[in-house]
This record gives structure tokens, sequence and C-alpha cells, in this order.
């Protein structure tokens, strides 16, 4: 659950980087990478890899069939390397 809301976290952020920047709503999407692009930030190819695999846990999160395979790949370390992640990417955004 708690990957849930890192993703949600970050979407509502970078979401409002859009209307800070632009003026404008951004679009109805989940996608941190396509967000990143709205909001004109520059992700690195690491960067990209980490936002895509964060916007998985939004579907994960809410869809059962796949729920269980990612259960599975929700280890202690897994998510112990992702929340540090995701509150760096957060502190960074934050700056923005």
């Amino acid at each position: 659950m708690g990957a849930f809301f890192f993703q949600l976290v970050l979407e509502k952020i970078l979401k409002s980087i859009v209307v800070k920047k632009r003026g404008e709503n951004p679009s109805l999407t989940h996608d941190l990478v396509k967000l990143s692009s709205e909001a004109e930030i520059n992700l690195t190819e690491e960067q990209k890899r980490d936002f895509k695999e964060i916007t998985s846990y939004n579907i994960e999160a809410r869809y059962d069939d796949i729920k269980l395979s990612f259960y599975k790949k929700a280890t202690k370390e897994y998510a112990k390397k992702w929340a540090i992640k995701c509150k760096e990417y957060y502190l960074w955004l934050k700056e923005l």
C-alpha cells in the first residue's frame, strides 16, 4: 500500500509543477515520465527508468489480478530501496 502513496505523492507534485510553469491543467494520467515532460523537466535515463517503475505502483496497487505479483516483488529490501528513492525524488521535485 505504501508504494501506491509514493506514486501518488510524486504524481501530485509533478501536476502542481505543470500548473505553476504552464498555467494549465496537466493531462489526466498517472505516468510520471509523461508528467515530467509536461512539467518541462528533463529526466536522465535512470530517472526515466525509476519513474516508470514508480508509475507501476499506481496500476499494481489498484487491480486485483496483478496485486499478487507485485506483493511477491515487494520484499522488505525492495520497499526500503524504493522508499528512499521516492523520498529523494520528492525532495528534488519540491525544490523545482
